[in-house]
């Protein structure tokens, strides 16, 4: 399935940390920000998610929720939650269909690691219609937190 802006963005039912199953459709009625990363207890990936902490009144404001995205198992996530002070959902695609769905997959990461998620972010309205998407090649660089800031504005 091709990822087309203002197209249904694609279902997902990710477990989180707490163990609970979490579904797109919970969000019905808000705006969300998916973000993937690929794992956890990594620099880019906790500058990333650190900012998202810091930042989260931002989002909030604008009628937003966020939920991070990787292939760690639920267990791991759960652990770096609490070392980081996250206080938004992360999910464990421990099985890679979501990351897939999302076209968020490394082939190849490095460290001959396959199947690792790619940095990526959306932003799927409170209809759950995609109006936003960024897929990075380069792990090393983070999603453009402006424009999804504007996009949010739009939408609110």
């Amino acid at each position: 399935m091709l990822l087309e802006i203002g197209k249904p963005a694609p279902d997902f039912k990710l477990f989180n940390t707490d163990k609970k199953e979490i579904s797109l459709s919970d969000y019905k009625g808000k705006n969300l920000v998916v973000l993937f990363f690929p794992l956890a207890f990594t620099g880019v990936c906790t500058d990333e998610l650190c900012y998202i902490r810091d930042n989260y009144n931002t989002y909030s404001t604008l009628n937003a929720e966020v939920v991070a995205i990787s292939i760690d198992s639920l267990f791991s996530l759960g652990a770096y939650k609490k070392e980081q002070g996250y206080h938004f959902d992360l999910l464990s695609d421990f099985n890679k269909t979501v990351s897939k769905a999302y076209q968020s997959l490394y082939e190849n990461f490095g460290f001959g690691m396959r199947g690792v998620t790619k940095r990526s972010a959306f932003v799927i309205d409170k209809n759950g219609i995609l109006q936003y998407s960024e897929i990075l090649e380069d792990a090393g660089k983070l999603p453009n937190f402006e424009a999804i800031k504007a996009c949010l504005v739009k939408l609110a």
